[in-house]
């Protein structure tokens, strides 16, 4: 969780200051998540359920979610990606003209 903690105060704080209104779009956000969100949730369950790995009870909460998953689990693949957004839309703000894969 403390990693978790880390990035929404490293990276969050750009939704305020630069007005990067990322999670004002949180449809788009959500829709640029689950695509690939989802495939790495069915991967967690089917290592968890084989034995393949596991997530140490020391240093999780033990909220389990469906599949078995953990809660800082499921939390990690929102906020991760949501920061990478932010970073993103951040440098687009400051850096006005560069084209990230838009219009060209």
């Amino acid at each position: 969780m403390a990693m978790l903690g880390f990035t929404v105060i490293g990276s969050f704080w750009l939704e305020l200051v630069l007005k990067v209104r990322v999670l004002r779009r949180f449809k788009r956000v959500i829709l640029s998540i689950l695509p690939i969100a989802l495939p790495f949730i069915a991967w967690d369950a089917y290592a968890i359920q084989r034995g393949h790995w596991h997530f140490d009870s020391k240093q999780i909460l033990g909220i389990h979610g469906p599949l078995h998953i953990p809660l800082e689990e499921f939390l990690f693949f929102l906020i991760i990606p949501i920061a990478a957004i932010m970073t993103i839309e951040a440098v687009r703000t400051v850096k006005k003209q560069w084209p990230v894969g838009d219009g060209k």
